[in-house]
């Protein structure tokens, strides 16, 4: 074995010196890449958003050994050549044929790019766009010192847009044609809008789906046509939208569903049932799985109704949605004899296996230098009550220890393991738990019911042992594209300290805000979450996101016991305070696609929480904290505040004082495309957090104007993305350009004391916002 590696070796140290167009056959070059795409068009116009960020996609083909997809980029050690030219051999069997299959890449040719089918194809996009005569070429650039080897240059050419002079719908005689006749045109048929082929496609498709939802079934968008005339009025389109004259009239004609039979297919075939329930037949073996009720409202289509297409999506989508069938499947067939203009409608839905067990395992590493495994395990039981709803059984267990030098208090191996319990149970309802008169009779979109009970029992090494027990009820539901909803309408938490060792005791002794945050307490909240999602402008990567959670804990409880007669400051249940507080956060996102396929994100997030009656300081879990791969990236996590205040550097549990009732927060991020699937950014960060109260015991921390300024942290950095498509990994180098604690060391704004004291790596999966 030892030889056939130092034989590999050598092999490659011989080949780096050989030549990699050794077997290109005569009158072909070796294709080396794109050497650069020239575009021209008038300074003052500019380019659909759209069109520019895929103008040059035809044009692109990686070459041997391009690096990570480049069409320009290319690795220096073309191993797939050299083996393609040095190690064929006409022997099926050995290391070298076995080497061969391993390494070899065949050559990519000029021939095998098309430089002049693409650049046609360029054309082609152009004039779909409205640049009609522009032109797109190229040129086969030869290799001064080998001829065999060749870049390609693109040049194209664009011209000013056509634009819409006019848009007319030609009337005809079927009901079909009145109603396309009396549909107004989007607004991207207007007038003086730019031509463009999607926009007319759109058109025919927004004809077609509003035909077919009154009825229309057999009417298709290629029913429709164009004309154009780019002669009469110069550089101007007009247009003519009119059906085809050879469409039978039995395609034209509205039609109604007849006759409604789900099959719900499983493994056992035998024993089969029909039971006819409010106008449908369903058919079935042994046993029903699915409640009737609930399978009638989620058929949209009823013996009776004209045809709907929308409809039919929905009980495609509300069928899926009971979690009780992996496939279904919706056929209409024509009753030509007896009823001409009749639908029936088969629906075929196969079910799903009951139970779905899940096992994940992972290793984690924190900011506070604990490292160690953790394992996830449930199991799910779908449709136990026939309705669609499915129960959940999770356990998640982790296991740290602390890698970093150990603190006199931990000088003990037995105290510096952590670990962490969890034990809960989830059932999910595919509907709202509440009175019909409170809900629409049909949901368009999802929506949804979860009732969840929980236990965690968490041991931090060095500091506490603590048992949470939680349970809760919350509805998802949306309602429209850009509207989504959550309300948590009941939830609460009960903590309870097992032990805490002397050194934490002795941290909350001298910090009382703190030693309250950790108390026993129960905390009754109730919590709802608003979220508009919203897409802008022309170009893809456009979109608006804001969401607003708004929490509440205590105050109905308090209400109620006050309201009895208990008119105690610090009210118990069950011997236990109770915690009270409200706390709003509120998080604008906003994404604006560039030219180059480039994207500007922006981000703007303000919290604020308030602790008052029955509570003097929110839970410790509900304050905010700010740092860390998704906040300031120059900053590790709860590094940070509140205000200017800093920790003593010897002080063990710093990190517990570094909370606050109120958050501000502003990113600005700028993506741009690398090579292939990785991505670059440049960020810059601000913000912290502050009391809305004076502690003695944390100076500085306070908000007030005069210092709000010099307490924004500010940092910047680079980070990669390498994009799978279903996974972002992400690396992120923040750089510190203030601190809101001052520096002795360093005056001024940019109080840093060394570069590389102001540096912060972050690997983390999936984008910051």
């Amino acid at each position: 074995m030892k030889y056939r590696i130092l034989y590999l070796f050598l092999l490659l140290v011989l080949v780096s010196a050989c030549s990699t167009t050794k077997l290109i056959p005569e009158g072909e070059e070796l294709y080396t890449g794109i050497k650069k795409i020239e575009i021209e068009k008038p300074k003052e116009m500019k380019l659909d958003p759209e069109l520019e960020s895929t103008l040059s996609s035809p044009l692109d083909y990686p070459p041997n050994n391009a690096l990570l997809g480049s069409s320009s980029i290319r690795i220096p050690f073309p191993i797939g050549l050299w083996a393609y030219n040095y190690l064929y051999t006409e022997k099926k069997k050995g290391f070298r044929h076995w080497l061969y299959k391993m390494l070899a890449k065949p050559p990519v040719l000029i021939s095998n790019v098309k430089p002049e089918l693409r650049t046609k194809v360029v054309e082609n996009m152009l004039d779909d766009y409205g640049h009609f005569k522009s032109d797109a070429t190229y040129e086969i650039l030869k290799d001064k010192k080998n001829p065999k080897k060749a870049k390609i240059l693109y040049k194209i050419n664009i011209t000013e847009p056509y634009v819409l002079d006019s848009v007319a719908v030609v009337p005809n005689t079927t009901s079909a044609d009145s109603i396309i006749s009396a549909t107004p045109l989007s607004p991207q048929l207007q007038s003086g809008q730019n031509f463009n082929v999607a926009n007319l496609e759109a058109e025919q498709t927004k004809m077609t789906n509003k035909l077919k939802d009154m009825g229309y079934y057999y009417f298709r968008p290629d029913f429709l046509t164009y004309l154009a005339d780019t002669v009469a009025v110069p550089q101007k389109v007009q247009l003519r939208l009119l059906r085809k004259d050879d469409i039978g009239n039995n395609l034209l004609e509205p039609y109604s569903i007849n006759k409604v039979d789900l099959f719900i297919h499983s493994r056992d075939t035998t024993d089969a049932q029909t039971l006819q329930y409010r106008g449908m037949n369903i058919h079935y073996n042994k046993k029903l799985k699915v409640k009737p009720w609930i399978l009638h409202k989620a058929i949209l289509l009823r013996s009776g109704s004209v045809f709907n297409q929308d409809q039919q999506n929905m009980t495609m989508q509300n069928l899926y949605r009971l979690n009780a069938f992996n496939s279904v499947n919706i056929q209409f067939n024509p009753d030509t004899l007896t009823a001409p203009n009749d639908l029936g409608m088969r629906i075929d839905a196969t079910l799903d296996a009951p139970f779905e067990v899940e096992a994940e395992f992972d290793v984690v590493y924190k900011s506070n230098s604990q490292v160690g495994p953790g394992l996830t395990a449930g199991i799910t039981w779908k449709n136990i009550f026939k309705g669609g709803e499915s129960l959940s059984l999770k356990f998640k267990g982790s296991y740290e220890w602390q890698t970093g030098p150990k603190t006199d208090a931990n000088q003990n191996k037995n105290l510096i393991n952590s670990y962490e319990l969890q034990l809960s149970a989830g059932l999910n309802v595919p509907r709202l738990l509440v009175p019909s008169f409170m809900v629409p009779k049909y949901f368009r979109y999802p929506n949804k019911t979860s009732i969840e009970i929980s236990e965690d029992f968490l041991n931090r090494a060095g500091y506490f042992r603590m048992i949470t027990f939680g349970t809760s009820i919350t509805y998802d539901f949306q309602t429209s594209k850009k509207w989504f909803h959550s309300l948590t309408l009941f939830r609460l938490n009960y903590n309870y300290m097992l032990n805490k060792s002397e050194s934490f005791q002795e941290t909350l002794n001298q910090n009382s805000a703190i030693a309250q945050s950790f108390q026993n307490q129960f905390i009754p909240m109730l919590s709802y979450t608003l979220t508009y999602d919203t897409p802008y402008g022309n170009n893809p990567s456009n979109k608006f996101v804001w969401q607003n959670t708004f929490s509440s804990a205590g105050n109905v409880l308090n209400g109620v016991m006050t309201l009895f007669g208990n008119k105690q400051t610090h009210k118990k249940i069950f011997n236990n305070e109770f915690s009270q507080f409200v706390k709003n956060t509120t998080e604008f996102i906003l994404y604006k696609g560039l030219p180059g396929k480039t994207v500007l994100a922006s981000r703007f997030m303000v919290g604020l929480g308030h602790a008052y009656c029955n509570s003097e300081v929110m839970p410790y879990n509900e304050q905010f904290y700010i740092g860390g791969a998704n906040s300031i990236r120059a900053f590790t996590i709860r590094s940070l505040g509140p205000g200017s205040y800093r920790p003593a550097a010897d002080t063990r549990n710093a990190y517990l004082d570094q909370v606050g009732n109120f958050k501000l927060e502003m990113n600005v991020e700028y993506r741009f495309p690398l090579i292939g699937d990785l991505h670059g950014a440049v960020f810059l960060d601000a913000g912290n957090i502050w009391l809305l109260k004076n502690d003695p015991k944390r100076p500085g921390g306070q908000l007030k104007g005069s210092t709000f300024f010099k307490d924004l942290a500010l940092g910047t950095g680079v980070g990669l993305r390498y994009d799978l498509q279903f996974l972002v990994i992400r690396g992120d180098l923040g750089i510190a350009l203030h601190t809101p604690y001052p520096n002795p060391k360093k005056s001024g704004y940019y109080n840093i004391s060394k570069f590389k004291d102001g540096l912060a790596f972050h690997l983390a999966v999936g984008y910051p916002f």
